[in-house]
C-alpha cells in the first residue's frame, strides 16, 4: 500500500475523531476547554496528515 494512501486514511480517521469529540458536548455546560483544545489538535493533525498524503501521491 502506498504511503500517501496510508496518510490519507490516517487523516480521515483523525478528522472523524475530531468531529466525534466536537459533537460530544454536555446539554448543561456545553463544550469544555480541554474538549475544544483536543478537537483542535486532532483537526490540525488530520489536516497535516491529509496534506502530506496528497503531496506524497502527487
Amino acid at each position: 500500500m502506498d504511503s500517501g494512501l496510508v496518510l490519507l486514511l490516517a487523516g480521515g480517521f483523525l478528522l472523524g475523531g475530531a468531529w466525534s469529540i466536537w459533537r460530544a458536548d454536555s446539554d448543561t455546560r456545553g463544550r469544555t476547554g480541554p474538549q475544544v483544545a483536543f478537537a483542535v489538535v486532532l483537526l490540525a493533525a488530520a489536516l497535516l496528515a491529509s496534506a502530506a498524503g496528497i503531496l506524497r501521491l502527487v
